[in-house]
């Protein structure tokens, strides 16, 4: 395995999810491709409001790209092959992605397991379920149904 796509999102979970992206990929001598996918609605910050209808998407990728390259300072400059963002279905995205930039293996976090989870699959099982390459998902200890 020499190319992982890390997938982070502006969760609590980014930071372990890329810490054990860089754990392993040190532990295969790997390169880093940190991605992050902005879907709608959800993650329109607040300052989304002051932005001209037109300037949306725009605005969503670079603050995406901000985030990324904030959480790309702990990845150590040998192991870092690309900061990449897009606007999508995070679970199509990361799939398409993976498949076009011909990674490895894909790491990412799961989520939660609230009760929407439960009926519409959370993004990282979807990822599992559709992709056409290996995928590990990183959950804290202790995480699980309840």
């Amino acid at each position: 395995m020499k190319r992982i796509l890390v997938c982070v999102d502006a969760s609590q979970r980014a930071p372990l999810v890329l810490t054990t992206a860089i754990d392993l990929a040190r532990r295969l001598d790997a390169k880093l491709r940190l991605f992050r996918v902005v879907g709608l609605p959800p993650e329109i910050p607040s300052e989304f409001y002051s932005v001209s209808p037109n300037k949306i998407p725009e605005f969503l990728l670079e603050k995406a790209k901000n985030d990324l390259e904030e959480l790309s300072r702990d990845v150590p400059p040998e192991l870092l092959d690309g900061l990449f963002t897009q606007i999508g279905s995070p679970w199509d995205a990361i799939c398409s992605t993976a498949h076009v930039q011909d990674v490895d293996l894909v790491v990412l976090g799961s989520h939660g397991y609230g009760a929407l989870d439960r009926v519409l699959g959370t993004t990282a099982a979807k990822v599992v379920n559709h992709i056409d390459r290996s995928v590990l998902i990183v959950r804290p200890k202790g995480a699980g149904p309840k």
